[in-house]
């Protein structure tokens, strides 16, 4: 006998997840709170996700996947240079004047985060913030492989440097901080970025 056909989508339901996570944490997020938001039952919950711990894996993992890849991956493509930095910045920057405000960044969040349990959520976070410095490194590497970078650049130094930069302002930005404090981040990050490009092309 076939069983009965879901009557929902698994990346709706997980869309749904991440901002109720997004916006009031792990430890901030009851189980009623979910049923609710899911629109789903309870019974149907757990056995699509499991625990409420799983639920909040699997939303991590969505969170990387879809939304993370929007954000990393013009850091990501094989022509990205030092414009795909400023940019970054720029997005996150202007992000702060709108929905993102007070929500900042799921996997940014749950680093800061320091209740949440599990060791598969230690390891998304640490996914999380090797995944960004890979995606600067290799914008880096490139603009020095087309002459746009200085060859006297650390890149491994300022890959470290700008993703440390860039979860510091998706925390600002879960904070509310100003668009202007974001914008004059987002300033400065082009001001060493600039002191970095090879004299040809400055």
């Amino acid at each position: 006998m076939m069983g009965r056909p879901k009557q929902y989508d698994r990346d709706e339901l997980l869309d749904r997840a991440v901002e109720l996570f997004r916006q009031h944490g792990y430890n901030g997020t009851s189980t009623a709170e979910l049923v609710e938001e899911l629109e789903v039952n309870r019974k149907s919950m757990y056995a699509e996700f499991g625990s409420k711990q799983d639920l909040f894996e699997a939303a991590l993992e969505h969170y990387n996947r879809k939304h993370l890849t929007r954000v990393l991956g013009p850091l990501e493509a094989p022509d990205a240079g030092l414009e795909s930095v400023l940019e970054a910045f720029d997005s996150y920057a202007r992000a702060s004047q709108g929905w993102a405000s007070g929500r900042g960044c799921l996997l940014c969040n749950t680093a800061v985060e320091r209740a949440v349990p599990g060791q598969v959520t230690r390891d998304f976070v640490a996914a999380y913030l090797r995944r960004i410095e890979r995606a600067f490194r290799n914008a880096l590497d490139n603009a020095r492989a087309t002459g746009e970078l200085s060859e006297t650049a650390d890149r491994g130094a300022l890959a470290k440097f700008l993703t440390t930069t860039l979860i510091g302002v998706a925390a600002s930005i879960r904070a509310e901080a100003t668009p202007g404090q974001l914008h004059a981040t987002s300033n400065v990050v082009a001001s060493l970025i600039n002191t970095h490009r090879a004299s040809t092309v400055r």
